[in-house]
């Protein structure tokens, strides 16, 4: 008996044995993957880590030139192999011809526990529940129908912007601090689109919860991000307590958002023009689809997406044409032409002013509210740029270098909305994304950022606070804000108080 146990464990070691030089023998047969190239040293375990520094986007870039002006590379981040791309050509491939394999999102700890375990718009990997998603989105969030019926909310969070800066600038220049202020038009557009309340204007702005929900977004919008060690190395989840933390403000988010949406089923009878109310409806109708979690992955994505890139975009704007007042004046010449000094500017004005266009376009080319792309991951084997990316990589597009590319551009690093006269010009922009993970909301940025910063033209004169040129240095975070907060002086130009005094 004791034979046949030792004759028994003999034989397992034996084919454990076999089955480890196996495998370590078709390791070796193996082709290994054809990788782009990579910086040199990376250590053990951490990868290339090391060089994650904000701003990633500077950093990329540096890595690219380090290496021949490689148009991609390829970096080991802990446990995760991802590639960086920042070749306008290059992307194209991967949201053309590899679009589908390239539709997954990556995981996150954010993205898990914020994002209701990767089943929002943005966080979802591509699947039936994605598509779904995106019909939705389509169809009942960004549609142009859907989108005109919110245009009366636009136009008065622009009117109620004019109106708090004409108070102290009606007869000669001011000093205004205007990232506040941008940041307020941004976010209460899309929290009265979403919900119908104001957390800003007519004293909202002191309350105690409009205080708290501008803090807690701002907090969620920090844990995202492609440069989180800890998303990398799991061992540090627990090391650096970053997953605790992002527990807590993903329990505090779905408190709010669970609190939006009971007031709102509470109050069917006072049904209003609010993206909540409208998925409640469907929700009547379609239970298996329009469920409590999609709603409320719904809202996350509209105001995390939504409001720090509209403003962040508006302040980069108004911060060139402050250091180009030939640009600003070309503007307002071309506004005063078309809408004369009679009424404000209104939002279906705008097709019909194409240098103003041109400056937003301009604006996104050299100060993408997303410098980095949100990354995607290779669902299987496939080749990109001639290398081989073998499943579950990481793709992370370079867009703010494809977007001072001096292949791609004339001039890449000046500030000539002109370019874009050019017919074409505008499909080599990526700060929306390309391929069918693109961002859904472009239309509605595009429309508040358009109508806000022809507002600011028409009715202002704007001046720079002294001789020195605005200060253009980018500071860290997810959406690339300025350094510093902008301050400019700014006077109404006559014929506004007149306007609003009628209109009021």
């Amino acid at each position: 008996m004791e034979e046949e146990s030792q004759t028994l464990i003999l034989t397992i070691l034996i084919l454990i044995l076999i089955l480890t030089l196996t495998i370590l023998l078709i390791k070796k047969l193996k082709p290994k993957p054809n990788l782009p190239p990579s910086p040199p040293f990376s250590l053990p375990i951490i990868g290339h880590l090391r060089l994650l520094k904000p701003p990633l986007h500077r950093i990329f870039l540096t890595i690219s030139k380090s290496l021949n002006n490689s148009p991609i590379f390829s970096l080991r981040l802990g446990n995760k192999l991802v590639f960086v791309v920042s070749s306008h050509s290059i992307v194209e491939e991967c949201f053309t011809k590899n679009d589908v394999v390239l539709a997954n999102r990556a995981k996150s700890i954010a993205s898990k526990h914020i994002s209701y375990n990767y089943s929002s718009m943005v966080s979802a990997p591509y699947s039936e529940h994605w598509r779904n998603l995106r019909r939705i989105g389509a169809v009942e969030i960004f549609s142009s129908h859907r989108l005109n019926s919110f245009s009366s909310i636009r136009r008065d969070e622009a009117r109620r912007l004019i109106v708090r800066l004409s108070q102290n600038s009606s007869l000669e220049f001011a000093k205004v601090e205007m990232n506040s202020m941008l940041s307020n038009l941004a976010f209460n557009n899309i929290i009265r689109m979403v919900t119908g309340k104001c957390y800003y204007g007519d004293g909202a702005e002191d309350d105690a919860e409009a205080k708290r929900v501008r803090q807690l977004i701002a907090e969620a919008m920090s844990c995202f991000g492609a440069g989180h060690a800890a998303d990398h190395l799991p061992v540090l989840r627990w090391i650096t307590g970053f997953e605790r933390r992002v527990k807590k403000i993903a329990g505090r988010l779905d408190v709010f958002f669970q609190g939006l949406v009971d007031e709102k089923r509470a109050a069917k009878e006072k049904k209003e023009n609010t993206m909540i109310d409208h998925l409640l409806s469907l929700q009547e109708s379609q239970p298996e689809y329009y469920t409590d979690h999609t709603i409320k992955g719904t809202m996350l994505s509209l105001i995390l997406a939504g409001t720090d890139t509209s403003a962040v975009t508006l302040e980069w704007a108004l911060s060139s044409l402050l250091n180009h007042p030939e640009v600003l004046k070309k503007a307002r010449d071309e506004i005063d032409d078309k809408i004369g000094l009679d009424r404000l500017l209104e939002e279906s004005d705008v097709p019909n002013l194409p240098y103003l266009q041109n400056i937003v376009s301009e604006t996104l080319r050299l100060y993408p509210a997303g410098p980095l792309s949100v990354p995607h991951v290779a669902s299987e084997d496939c080749k990109v740029g001639g290398y081989d990316m073998p499943r579950g990589t990481m793709l992370l597009v370079n867009v703010w270098a494809i977007h001072r590319d001096p292949k791609l551009w004339n001039d890449p690093t000046s500030f000539k909305p002109e370019r874009f006269e050019k017919e074409g010009e505008t499909h080599k922009l990526l700060a929306f994304g390309l391929g069918r993970r693109a961002c859904p909301g472009s239309g509605l940025a595009q429309r508040l950022v358009s109508l806000s910063l022809g507002s600011l033209i028409q009715c202002f004169e704007w001046e720079r606070i002294g001789e020195e040129e605005v200060d253009m240095t980018e500071g860290g975070g997810l959406t690339m804000p300025r350094a510093r907060p902008l301050v400019a002086m700014c006077r109404a130009r006559a014929f506004v108080g007149k306007i609003l005094h009628e209109s009021g």
